[in-house]
C-alpha cells in the first residue's frame, strides 16, 4: 500500500482544517444572503413610491410637450448617427459559486447578440469579466463587486457616472472639435441590466431589464399605475424638476436592486457549493479514516505475527531433544 500511517494522518488533519474553513465560509454566505435580501425587501416600498410619483407626473404632463425636457437623457435634441447599446453585467469577484458566472455570461452574450447596433459592456466582477472575454465580447469598463450593502450605493453612483455622464462628456468634447464631428456624437440610447435573480433556496436564473430608454411605452406603463386611494395627488412646484428627480431615483433604485439581487444569488450559490463541499470532505475524511484504521490494524497484525513467530521459534529451540532408546 502506497500510503503510510503518517501520510494518512496528515491528510486527515488537512481535511479537518479544510472543513473548518468551508464551515466558516458557509456561515458568512448565509449571513450575506440575509443582509442583501433585507435590503432588496426594504427597497420594494420605496420603489413603489417612486413608481407612483412617476405615474402622477407623467399623467399630469402627458399633454404638455414642454415636460419632455425631463427625459432629455434618453431623447437627445440632436439626431444621433451612432446607435449604441450599453449593458451592465453583474457577476462575482470570488469563486466557489458553481455556474453563477458562466450562466450570466452566456445569457447576456445571447441577449446582446440579438440586439442591433454597437455594444458597450460594463461588467461588475472579475470572474464574470473573464467569461465575457472568453465569449469574444468587447468590454468598456470594470467595477469591483461590493462586499456589503453600504458599498452598493457608491457602486451605483460610479455606474451612472461612467455610462450616462460619460456619454455627455464625449458629446461636449466632440462639439468643441467642429461641426463635422458634431454630427457624429455618441450617447447611450439603450441600457440593459443582466444579473442573476434568486428564486428559492440556491435556485437562481439569469434575467435582464431594459433600463433605458424611458420611451413612450415605458411612460404609458407608468401612467397606467393606479393611485391606491381615492384622494388623487397633485404635483406642487415645477413638475419638470419633480419628474427629473423621480427619474434619477428610478434609475438608482433599479440598479441598486439588480446589484443586491445578484449578490444574494451569488451567496446562495456559494452556500450551496459549501454544503456540497462539506459533504464531500466528510466522505473523504470517512474514507481516509477507514483506510487509516485498516492500515494500522494491518501493521498491528504483522507485528503480532512477528511476535508469535518469534515466540514459537524461541520455544521450539528451548525444547530438549529426545534420544531414541
Amino acid at each position: 500500500m502506497s500510503d503510510t500511517l503518517p501520510n494518512l494522518h496528515r491528510k486527515i488533519e488537512r481535511a479537518r482544517e479544510l472543513r473548518s474553513v468551508v464551515s466558516t465560509m458557509k456561515g458568512l454566505a448565509a449571513a450575506s444572503i440575509s443582509q442583501f435580501e433585507k435590503s432588496t425587501r426594504a427597497l420594494d416600498d420605496y420603489y413603489r413610491a417612486v413608481q407612483l410619483g412617476l405615474s402622477v407626473c407623467l399623467r399630469a404632463s402627458r399633454r404638455d410637450t414642454s415636460k419632455g425636457s425631463a427625459l432629455s437623457i434618453v431623447e437627445p435634441r440632436v439626431k444621433q448617427n451612432i446607435e449604441l447599446t450599453a449593458a451592465v453585467v453583474f457577476g462575482s469577484d470570488q469563486g466557489l459559486v458553481g455556474q453563477f458566472n458562466e450562466a450570466i455570461a452566456q445569457y447576456s452574450a445571447q441577449e446582446l447578440a440579438a440586439l442591433p447596433g454597437r455594444k458597450k459592456i460594463w461588467v461588475v466582477g472579475e470572474r464574470a469579466q473573464d467569461h465575457l472575454l472568453g465569449a469574444d465580447l468587447s468590454l468598456a469598463g470594470f467595477f469591483t463587486v461590493p462586499l456589503s450593502v453600504q458599498a452598493i450605493t457608491p457602486l451605483v453612483g460610479q455606474i451612472l457616472i461612467e455610462i450616462l455622464a460619460g456619454g455627455e462628456t464625449h458629446r461636449r468634447t466632440a462639439g468643441q472639435q467642429g461641426s463635422q464631428q458634431e454630427s457624429q456624437r455618441e450617447s447611450v440610447q439603450q441600457l440593459y441590466l443582466f444579473y442573476n435573480s434568486r428564486r428559492s433556496g440556491a435556485v437562481y436564473e439569469p434575467v435582464s431589464q431594459r433600463l433605458l430608454p424611458l420611451d413612450e411605452t415605458w411612460r404609458r406603463s407608468m401612467a397606467r399605475i393606479p393611485w391606491p386611494t381615492r384622494k388623487l395627488p397633485e404635483v406642487l412646484g415645477s413638475s419638470t424638476t419633480t419628474l427629473q428627480a423621480l427619474i434619477r431615483e428610478y434609475l438608482f433604485v433599479s440598479l441598486f436592486r439588480a446589484c443586491a439581487e445578484s449578490l444574494a444569488s451569488e451567496n446562495a450559490s456559494r452556500l450551496a457549493a459549501m454544503e456540497r463541499a462539506e459533504r464531500n470532505i466528510d466522505q473523504l475524511r470517512e474514507d481516509l479514516q477507514k483506510t487509516f484504521y485498516r492500515l494500522r490494524q494491518s501493521k498491528i497484525d504483522e507485528e503480532l505475527f512477528d511476535v508469535i513467530a518469534g515466540v514459537e521459534a524461541l520455544t521450539g529451540a528451548q525444547q530438549p531433544k529426545h534420544r531414541a532408546d
